[in-house]
Parts: C-alpha cells; structure tokens; sequence
C-alpha cells in the first residue's frame, strides 16, 4: 500500500482520491508517522423488502376490479343516480 506525505496528499488529493475510489488505497503520513489510511467506501446495500407480511389480514372481493363499475361509467355520462 502506498504512503504519501501530507503535503504530496495536499497537492495530489484528487488523483489520489481517483486512484482510492478504484480500489489503490493509500496512506497519509505526516513526518513519517502514518495517520489515515484513504479506501474507497463500499456501496451500502438496500434494505430488503418484506413481501407477504400482510398476507391474509385482508380479503379482496372476487369483483374488486369491476366494484361500482355502472355507477362511474354512470357519473362520466352525467346520468347521476
């Protein structure tokens, strides 16, 4: 792994920081002791969606996607019952 000093880090941040989203971590030292180390961070995984936890806690009615079909056809025509 690489080490850099803090002034090349300065100088260089974002080919380095290029080069850190890429995989090559480094190191910044100051006076040659190493005080950070760069990484690229990890894309954060999405929650996973519970499927199913409502299951059974409603019925739907077998006419669901016909329910009040005359009347609204009935309002769009302006004959209101």
């Amino acid at each position: 792994m690489r080490t850099v000093n803090m002034h090349e880090a300065k100088t260089h941040l974002s080919g380095l920081v290029e080069k850190a989203s890429k995989g090559e971590s480094f190191i910044i030292a100051r006076a040659g002791k190493p005080l950070v180390k760069v990484t690229a961070l990890e894309d954060e995984p999405k929650p996973k969606r519970r499927l199913g936890t409502l299951d059974g806690l409603y019925e739907i009615p077998e006419d669901f996607d016909t329910m009040f079909q005359d009347e609204i056809i009935a309002m769009f025509e302006g004959n209101e019952r």
